[in-house]
């Protein structure tokens, strides 16, 4: 398995854990995600049923990193993630920038890394299509 199949495994058994905190503890994850407003029940679950389709994305990646569409799929996920903390930080007032800085550093580094990876092995054009 290719060094960025481990980096998704690692992503992925994270996930988990705010998967758990989504559906049975979701204090803990009001402090480490959305320490800046309440929380009901609720949006625990719909949290972790959110995250637990984006660690599964992770997981089907790791192992299947030359299927493109699974890729894509999950190098989204990455975007659409950061993206919603970004605005829940930004516009939305519900994190604190020490939660933003732990999210943006593994989506950061997981976009960043997919993204290189996407264009080093994509195929070059040959001379005689050019």
């Amino acid at each position: 398995m290719k060094l960025l199949g481990w980096w998704l495994m690692l992503v992925g058994l994270l996930r988990l854990a705010s998967v758990w905190f989504g559906f049975f503890n979701i204090w803990a994850l009001r402090i480490a995600v959305f320490s800046q407003t309440t929380m009901t029940e609720v949006h625990g679950r719909t949290f972790g049923v959110w995250t637990l389709l984006t660690c599964t994305l992770c997981f089907l990646c790791a192992f299947n990193l030359d299927n493109k569409p699974l890729y894509l799929a999950t190098f989204l996920s990455f975007i659409y993630a950061f993206g919603h903390f970004l605005t829940e930080y930004l516009i939305y007032h519900t994190m604190a920038i020490g939660n933003l800085t732990t999210v943006g550093i593994f989506a950061g580094t997981s976009i960043v890394w997919m993204l290189w990876q996407w264009n080093a092995h994509r195929p070059l054009k040959s001379k005689h299509l050019q």
